[in-house]
């Protein structure tokens, strides 16, 4: 792509981008008298303790920091912490006639600046709505700059930036999503089936009676989950990447319980990730097959790896593999199939050519097509070419744009294709690089939004965009042409719900809890292996899976918001249960496990995913998990250390507790204020280790008791370090002895939880941070939300109908 076009795209993203902000809320003047009668004698210049000074305050309300600071003290004003009671106090009608006076320039303020922000689909939702326009499963996101996150979420508008390098890196994500699409064969390729066993491979004749045993019916038995060799099978492998049937014949051997597996991929090249695509097990004794469609990477290898069984005395060392007595998992044969062809040509071939003539070009020597080398070459026959690219260019921008498209709006694209005609390209080069310009187009990569009400095509955009991610399908488009989908509350709703039933809503539940949760951070540290050698991929992935499964069940169910901190089940595995000291689980696949009697697991505050995610991989802080609490969970934004302070550090060699630490840090002045907010939730969860696990005392690597215990077969190498203190006092003033009184007090707050949880999703919808216009409307949805009794489920349909939801 030349040089001139990308600084034509560029020019036309910053004239999209660019808008008038020109706004002016300088009338405060009313204002005045309050701050001089009741609030100037304490923060003016000459305040020595007051952190704000009035006299200086500007009225800029365009200005984020003086924004910020008038809503502050309309906040602390509302809430009667201004002025103080030691203070000359105003009265009812003073405080009102105040905070009105305030509001409205504030509320004209926030709704100016937010019709003004701009929502670019984020590097995750461009790459599931490339993939599902032209039928690839390609990992754009990971071509992309990462983008800008506001609070939780990485698909606000304000965050969310452009720039050069990103625009030639969306031409080159588009030239891979071309040459991936478009057909180079005649004919849909043949899926090959391969079925192996470990027998026929290198490996089985090198470890086959030595570390590998084979049985009397000819499957080959591992004894150990780790080690060398490992579970690669050369003979099971992919040539091109794509869908793949894999079935894993085999069963439990020597064992009176099943033994659980995984399923993954290898690759000899360095560099390149080695993928788990699930946990499996097989019974005792009987031949059992698992089967599987997962997608494969070109030139990987099958790799399947025994969990949990181990030679802890060494007795296949001492004695002998045919010896052995322990239990071991047994692996009759492998099969896989593919690469599996949805359709052939794909989606997005269809949506470039159909209607077009594309012929092969016929090789000189027709014996040529018979040869193993031979690749088809192909060209457009077309009798006007204008009017053929000009019928695929509309077909693909209405696609694109999610929305109809006049042939006006295509003309500067068939005129970018007439050009590259001019320049002797072909006609299907030259349609790709048209095609290539929609795709990086503002009306493409950004969700064209009016100020004021939505109309149909943006509110199905939004809806889609919310609950699966992606553009709107077929469906969503034609009651968005039908003119229903803005005016009718009942056809919005119905939409919501088939959108909440499709196939895309695991991505709802994957974004959404990434972001809200930030288990998109779960892999950002790896817990120290001599602290906690518990911790493994298996853990990993189950962690992950409970907290999806967890959010599931309550859109599903329609679950009452309490269960964000409090419930009665909990979504486990075998390797959860292990973890978490429950017994009667036994499946390596998550399920719903009714909890009897009093007990500490079930909601987000006691999963493994998010006691990891707020620790690092040594040790946990009182203060990282408290703001967590505060932030995702109870809505209160947890203010920044002050300048100067240096954070507390944990002593992993188990001669102070944290705890211990913070009481002194709060002794000053400066910190304990804040502290009395942040540092109880923190406290609440200290029996939870890093990897989620109760603890009643901290492991250390220096001081404490020595510990002789095993696991996973390696004898421990952390000492018992000082006992836990749980306890805590909410700032004001109730008290908790442990985690499970603190769920309780946090269960109590449903007022606070609603409004918490409203505000996420009403962010992740509209793409935007909520601020001061809102605030009326978000305090009715949540009185109407208790007053309802709403559930999950019920909330997210609040939101759609939401005037939020359908205005800019």
């Amino acid at each position: 792509m030349s040089r001139c076009y990308l600084i034509a795209l560029s020019i036309n993203l910053i004239s999209f981008l660019t808008c008038d902000l020109t706004i002016a809320f300088d009338d405060l003047q009313g204002t005045q008298k309050f701050i001089n009668t009741f609030c100037i004698d304490c923060h003016d210049s000459n305040s020595k303790e007051a952190e704000l000074d009035l006299s200086t305050l500007g009225s800029d309300l365009q200005d984020p920091q003086t924004m910020a600071t008038w809503i502050r003290i309309f906040d602390r004003v509302e809430d009667g912490e201004m002025p103080p009671q030691e203070a000359t106090l105003p009265t009812r009608v003073d405080r009102t006639h105040f905070l009105e006076t305030l509001s409205k320039p504030l509320i004209a303020a926030h709704q100016a600046e937010k019709g003004t922000v701009l929502r670019r689909l984020n590097a995750v939702e461009y790459e599931q709505t490339i993939n599902d326009i032209f039928g690839t499963n390609l990992r754009l996101a990971e071509m992309l700059p990462p983008d800008g996150r506001s609070h939780e979420f990485e698909n606000v508008g304000s965050s969310l930036s452009m720039s050069m390098v990103q625009l030639r890196q969306y031409i080159e994500a588009m030239n891979l999503v071309l040459d991936s699409s478009i057909a180079q064969t005649v004919n849909a390729p043949e899926p090959t089936h391969i079925q192996t066993n470990y027998d026929k491979t290198s490996e089985g004749e090198r470890f086959i009676g030595d570390k590998w045993l084979k049985a009397k019916d000819g499957a080959i038995v591992f004894f150990q989950d780790f080690g060398y060799p490992t579970g690669m099978i050369r003979t099971a492998g992919t040539r091109t990447a794509g869908w793949y049937k894999i079935r894993v014949h085999g069963y439990a051997y020597q064992s009176n319980k099943p033994v659980t597996f995984s399923i993954g991929g290898t690759t000899f090249r360095r560099g390149f990730e080695r993928p788990t695509f699930g946990y499996f097990e097989f019974p005792p004794g009987k031949p059992t097959t698992v089967e599987l469609t997962t997608w494969i990477e070109e030139r990987y290898m099958l790799e399947i790896t025994p969990y949990g069984i181990y030679d802890e005395k060494y007795e296949i060392k001492n004695n002998g593999v045919k010896n052995y007595k322990g239990p071991g998992l047994a692996i009759s044969s492998v099969e896989i199939e593919g690469p599996i062809i949805e359709q052939f040509p794909s989606r997005g071939h269809r949506l470039l050519f159909d209607g077009i003539a594309r012929k092969e070009i016929e090789p000189r020597n027709p014996r040529d097509k018979e040869k193993s080398w031979y690749k088809p070459s192909f060209e457009i026959v077309s009798r006007n070419s204008q009017r053929d690219a000009e019928k695929v260019l509309l077909r693909v921008a209405e696609r694109a744009f999610r929305r109809p498209v006049t042939a006006n709006e295509v003309k500067p694209y068939l005129a970018l294709f007439s050009s590259e005609i001019r320049k002797d390209s072909t006609f299907e080069d030259a349609l790709r690089t048209a095609v290539t310009a929609i795709f990086c187009s503002p009306d493409f990569l950004y969700l064209r939004e009016s100020i004021g009400e939505l109309d149909d095509y943006a509110i199905a955009s939004r809806l889609s965009y919310f609950l699966n991610r992606t553009l709107p399908d077929e469906q969503l488009l034609a009651v968005a042409a039908s003119g229903k989908l803005k005016s009718n509350e009942s056809i919005r709703r119905s939409e919501s719900e088939r959108l909440l039933n499709s196939e895309h809503f695991e991505r709802f539940v994957n974004d959404f809890t990434d972001a809200w949760l930030n288990l998109r951070e779960i892999e950002f540290t790896t817990p120290d292996r001599n602290l906690f050698p518990e911790y493994d991929k298996f853990l990993l992935m189950s962690m992950l899976e409970e907290s999806r499964a967890y959010f599931k069940e309550q859109v599903q169910q329609n679950l009452p918001v309490e269960t964000i901190v409090k419930s009665d089940f909990a979504m486990l595995n075998s390797r959860l249960a292990e973890l978490y000291g429950i017994e009667g689980v036994d499946s390596p696949e998550i399920r719903k496990v009714k909890l009897i009697g009093e007990h500490i697991r079930g909601p987000y505050l006691t999963q493994a995913s998010v006691l990891k995610v707020s620790s690092n991989g040594t040790n946990t802080s009182p203060v990282v998990r408290g703001v967590w609490v505060l932030e995702r969970i109870m809505g209160k934004l947890a203010p920044p250390p002050p300048p100067g302070v240096p954070g507390v550090e944990p002593d992993i060699r188990g001669a102070t507790t944290l705890r211990e630490l913070l009481d002194k840090h709060r002794d000053s002045e400066t910190c304990r204020t804040c502290h009395e907010m942040i540092d109880p939730p923190g406290f609440a969860l200290e029996n939870f280790n890093p990897i989620g696990a109760w603890r009643t005392n901290f492991r250390s690597l220096g001081e404490g008791e020595k510990v002789f215990d095993l696991v996973h077969g390696r004898r421990v190498q952390f000492r018992i370090g000082p006992k836990v203190d749980s306890t805590g006092q909410l700032k004001d003033g109730r008290k908790f002895e442990d985690i499970i009184q603190f769920q309780e007090l946090l269960a109590g707050e449903e007022e606070t939880l609603t409004h918490s949880f409203l505000t996420k999703l009403l962010t992740f919808a509209t793409g935007r941070e909520m601020g001061f216009s809102d605030r009326a409307e978000i305090e009715e949805m949540v009185q109407t939300s208790i007053q309802q009794n709403h559930g999950i489920r019920d909330m997210i349909h609040s939101v759609v109908q939401s005037e939020i939801f359908r205005h800019k």
